[in-house]
């Protein structure tokens, strides 16, 4: 084990960053608002490595009938676009090579109503990828994306969230990274709200979360708010919304900077994204 992780960090210093489009910090992730609001079902790893073959791929191109884009990430880019060592970069690509199979996305379709009755909505999964492939040795994983994810990360022509991968590259929880999606997703007009269950979907709370508000704030939200502030440049100021005693939903009124200083002003409902 310890040779073939010398043999990657020896590929390592191979690596030309020049040899893709631009350099993985500097690209963008693309994605639908659909899909920025549905369950993701990764891990911190899981997220990173998915994030960055999202952002390998082009957001405008119309994919011919039946093809399925392959997205290859090395363990070299990985370390660069995550300012990891090599030998994390290693672990980090083979634990997700074992699990990024087995994970899906989950959101909800309205249901049809039968005799003038609203239906609970119908809850739908469909998974990430349907083949990952790992090489040990050289150190790269190959991700062969599931074709009904592709509508929402290919050919995007309305609604959708953008972001550059360097905005998520230094955070450590992945709470943080579901809520700067959820956020971006309104960044030009300052303020974003959510129902509770809405947001407990996104961020992939369990139920004993979703029946505990102070859990979500505790574990989730103050956590993610704090590590925005202090990583990305976010002012951010949140409250929950409340009916009677019960917390129905979350509001956020935000700004972000993208050279990371703070607008301290007292106007909240300016973005400077």
């Amino acid at each position: 084990m310890e040779k073939t992780k010398q043999a990657v960090a020896k590929k390592a210093t191979e690596f030309d960053a020049t040899s893709v489009e631009r350099s993985s910090g500097d690209r963008w992730i693309n994605m639908s608002n659909a899909l920025t609001r549905a369950g993701h079902g990764l891990s911190l790893a899981e997220k990173r490595l998915v994030s960055a073959a999202v952002s390998k791929l082009d957001s405008r191109r119309v994919l011919k009938p039946g093809e399925v884009p392959v997205t290859k990430i090395s363990a070299a880019e990985y370390a660069e676009a995550f300012d990891v060592d090599i030998h994390t970069a290693y672990d980090q690509l083979k634990a997700s090579a074992d699990a990024l199979y087995n994970r899906s996305i989950t959101f909800f379709e309205p249901a049809h109503k039968r005799s003038g009755k609203p239906l609970e909505p119908t809850m739908v999964k469909v998974r990430w990828v349907g083949k990952a492939k790992y090489h040990r040795t050289e150190g790269w994983i190959e991700l062969h994306w599931w074709p009904e994810i592709l509508v929402a990360l290919t050919d995007i022509q309305g609604q959708f969230t953008q972001y550059q991968l360097r905005q998520a590259s230094t955070l450590r929880s992945i709470y943080s990274w579901r809520l700067l999606e959820l956020l971006t997703r309104f960044k030009s007009q300052g303020w974003a709200q959510y129902t509770i269950e809405d947001f407990a979907v996104s961020m992939d709370a369990t139920e004993k979360q979703r029946a505990d508000f102070a859990a979500i704030r505790r574990k989730m939200i103050e956590p993610a708010v704090k590590e925005l502030q202090e990583k990305d440049g976010w002012k951010i100021e949140w409250k929950p919304i409340k009916a009677g005693r019960r917390v129905k939903g979350v509001r956020f009124e935000f700004q972000r900077d993208p050279q990371g200083r703070l607008d301290l002003s007292d106007d909240k409902s300016a973005s400077n994204d």
